[in-house]
Order: C-alpha cells, then structure tokens, then sequence
C-alpha cells in the first residue's frame, strides 16, 4: 500500500514460528491491483477498517480509501516451470537483474485424471454400442478435430496455467512473464536405425540436452544405489569397450564412487538385482516429457496474447539455480527462469493447487459395466454450502471437537465433512462459517525447498547465505478478522 511519496513499501516482517503466506495482494477502491503487501500491514489497514477482505485464497484485500491513480506501483513479474504433473508459479519483482521471490504457487494438474475418466467413458460407450444395438448408425467416427487441436488431458495442464496467470494478474499489477520452454526430441530417442552423415553429426538429441533428459528420466537420483543430491555422471549402460554406443537408451546416472567401482564391467554384472529395472528404464517411453513436448507451443501462444512472454531454456533456469544456491523444486525453478544476476529472496511458504474441478453435470453414478448405480439430487447446494466450498468448522464438544478449516462436502441431512491436512471430520451444518466458494481448485500450504536453517543476522531459512530474510509474518487463514465472518457469507460479499 502507498506511503509517502505514493509509492508502496516491500516491508519484510519477521515473526517466527507462524506458517503463512509470505505476501497479501492488494485492490483499490475500484478493484484495480496495487503493489503487494506484507500481512502485517494488511491487518493493521484491515484493523483500521481503511480495506475489506476480498479473497481469502490466495490472501486479497481491497482498499476503501485509495484508488490506483493516486498511487504509484513498480510492478511484478511472474515465472513459470511447466510440467506434466507439477507447473510452478512465482510471482516476484525484479530491479537491475535482483529478483525477490513474494508469492509462489504449485500447481497440480489432474490431467492423468481425466485422461482415465475419458478411457472409461469410451469403454461405457463402446460396450453399450455392440450390445444387440447394431441398428444404430456408427457416429463416433464423424469428428473433426481443428487445427492446433490437443487432447483434453494435454489441454487442461494449458488451460489451467493460463487462467492462474490471468487471476495473478486481476490481483497484481503483472508486467510480464517468464516460461521455460524444454524441449525433447522424443522422435530421435526412439529412432531404431544407425544414423548417417548430418544425423550422425547431429546426434539422437540434437536441439536437446541429453543431462536434462536423463535427470528427469531416473529421478535424479543414481541408478546403482539410489543416492540423490550428490553430483551425477552419465555413465554407459553396457561400456563402449564392449561395443555399446553412445545412444541415450545406452545411458544412464550415476554417481562418482559407482561409477569408478563399475569402470568397464556391464550392468548385469555390476547391479544384478538392479540390471532388469535398469534397462526396463532406458528403454521406458517418457510419457511426461511427451506432454510437455505436446504443450509447450500452445503454452507460449496463450501466454504471449495476454502480456509479453520471454522464454528461457531448461539448461540456463539450472544453470541460475545452481549459481543461485536455490533448491530444486518447481516454484524456485520458476523463480529462476530467464535472464537475472541474483536471487535474494524467496517466499517459505507455497501455496499448493490442486485442479480438483467443479462437479459433473451428469446427475447418475454407473457402475463398473456402465449401468445406474445411483442417482444424486438435482440440487446442489444444502443449507448454503456446496460441496467444494472452503469452509471453517468450529466443533464445540465430540470426537471432532476442534477448528477444522478445509472444503466441504455437502448432505442433504446437514451432517457435513471437511477434508484438512490432519484427516476427514464431520460435524453439523450450523457450525460451519463460509470462507470462500469452490472455485475448481483444493488449497493447502507447505514449506519451501528443505534447506537448513542458519542462525545469526544475515542468514536465513529458504534462501542463499548472506541474502535478505524472506518474509516471516502472520497467516492470513489465520488473523483474527477472519473470525468475524458469519456463515452463508462468502469474503467476497464483505
């Protein structure tokens, strides 16, 4: 929020022991965003009664008294690791090359989800189509697909990064973004032939990083013993000496001390417990390298319509993030995409999104043959909650006795269950309070990459020595304002 001069502060609170977000967005009076703040001064503009609460998660708060020309922002920036199963999302600010780390987010995509519940669905209508119903005419091989067409489970992990980009940038005043664009060559993987003239020169991964490949390949962990975090060598499966090439179904990761202990010898003498699962996975199809492939140009192409996009290779985020001394999760990747000279800061707490969705229109559970097994009710929401809404349960007295806050599912009798970090709890309609309407995703919070924590000024937990403190402050879920809240009100209504 503006101080003197208009421009808004980067405070930084420290209060230990409190799991929090480490940054709060702000809206001015007419829901423009401003320069995000620390919760502390949230709660004090909260207290006052100078902003209203907007969002509970991600943490909005909207101004009463200030609009945004009267204010001046530096703006953000966001980052973005795609993946198959994980992308992550940081939003930081960035002056001469210095990034600071305010908001990160990972996202879990459910696209192996719907890609099962499409295979079931075909299975349903395949079965009732040969059964005694040949009088029908055939019609599931009348489809165009457009041009640019994906699969929807491949469609889904593009749809729902660019709509969280879009919400960041209804919350923060977004400049730009940075996306890593990784490619594999998985054509040239699986080429079973010899390679001749300009192929042989180029290699089976030309326009690729074969390290990058095999590390995310074997889990970056040594194919031997299974150690990780060490440094890793690419060693040959079967050794040139004896005849092997230099293919990547011929290598794999090791670490210093197998790798010299294995010298020329083959695996299945140097590993015989492990030599059948190692030459299983030299040879396994990397089903998320191919996603990312699939999604990495549709990805790009629905970013850059919304605000200019520069990406970045996968070779230079890790070459960042080693010269940066960040750990190695998908929102410090995200956080180290691009050009920069340094990190100092990052958030401790990330913000973790599940793709959950928002219901099904069918109305008729079937059963494993495809038959009705059960019907639900027509209406969706009981006594003002719908299943999926984020809600806080104070129990009173019972076995589930307690402040329980997580979504909902709802009854028609009223007897309601949370689902939180700690287990599934049930209690009556009536002490539950809203919190925030379903919106698709499932919100729960963990601490950043497990880095150890260093005493003394100067020094940190999450972030390289000598650096700045990333921000320690209060949890939003937590601020006593929260409290006042009445049930059947959403934080959007206040």
């Amino acid at each position: 929020m503006p101080a003197s001069g208009g421009v808004t502060p980067d405070h930084q609170v420290r209060e230990p022991g409190r799991e929090a977000d480490p940054a709060v967005f702000v809206l001015d009076l007419h829901g423009t965003p401003l320069q995000p703040t620390s919760p502390a001064r949230a709660r004090k503009l909260l207290a006052s009664g100078r902003a209203v609460v907007a969002r509970h998660t991600p943490f909005v708060i909207r101004l009463k008294d200030r609009a945004a020309s009267a204010s001046e922002t530096d703006g953000v920036e966001i980052g973005i690791d795609p993946g198959s199963k994980h992308t992550g999302i940081v939003v930081f600010t960035a002056r001469d090359g210095e990034r600071r780390g305010r908001y990160g987010i990972r996202l879990d995509h459910r696209g192996a989800a719907i890609r099962k519940k499409l295979e079931r669905r075909s299975a349903y209508r395949r079965g009732r189509r040969t059964r005694n119903l040949r009088y029908r005419a055939p019609r599931f091989l009348n489809r165009a697909r457009p041009k640019g067409w994906l699969p929807p489970s491949l469609q889904h992990r593009v749809d729902t990064t660019t709509s969280w980009v879009d919400r960041l940038a209804r919350w923060a005043p977004v400049q730009a973004v940075h996306v890593e664009r990784v490619a594999f060559d998985t054509h040239a993987i699986s080429a079973g032939r010899p390679l001749e003239g300009v192929e042989y020169q180029h290699g089976t991964l030309h326009g690729t990083e074969t390290r990058e490949y095999l590390l995310a390949k074997f889990g970056r962990a040594c194919s031997y013993c299974g150690t990780t975090g060490v440094p890793l060598n690419i060693d040959h499966i079967r050794p040139r000496s004896r005849g092997g090439s230099d293919r990547v179904s011929n290598l794999t990761l090791a670490c210093i001390p197998c790798n010299q202990a294995k010298s020329d010898r083959p695996v299945e003498e140097f590993a015989p417990k492990r030599a059948a699962d190692i030459l299983k996975r030299a040879k396994a199809p990397l089903r998320d390298a191919a996603a990312v492939n699939a999604t990495r140009w549709a990805l790009w192409r629905a970013l850059d319509q919304r605000m200019p996009t520069r990406t970045a290779s996968g070779g230079r985020t890790k070459w960042n993030r080693t010269r940066c001394a960040l750990p190695k999760t998908h929102t410090l990747d995200a956080l180290a995409v691009g050009t920069l000279d340094t990190v100092t800061a990052w958030p401790r707490t990330v913000l973790v999104v599940t793709a959950t969705g928002r219901g099904t229109y069918a109305r008729t559970r079937a059963d494993k043959h495809g038959f009705p097994r059960l019907r639900l009710p027509r209406v969706k929401q009981f006594f003002g909650f719908a299943t999926g809404d984020l809600v806080r349960a104070v129990v009173p007295s019972g076995k589930n006795a307690g402040t329980h806050t997580g979504r909902v599912a709802v009854r028609s009798s009223g007897s309601f269950a949370v689902r939180t970090a700690s287990g599934l709890h049930t209690a009556r309609h009536k002490y539950f309070c809203l919190l925030q309407r379903a919106d698709g995703y499932a919100y729960t919070r963990q601490p950043e990459g497990a880095t150890p924590l260093t005493q003394g000024r100067g020094s940190y937990d999450g972030g390289p020595p000598g650096g700045e403190s990333p921000t320690r402050c209060f949890a939003p879920q937590e601020l006593r304002f929260l409290s006042r809240l009445k049930p059947g009100v959403s934080a959007k209504e206040i």
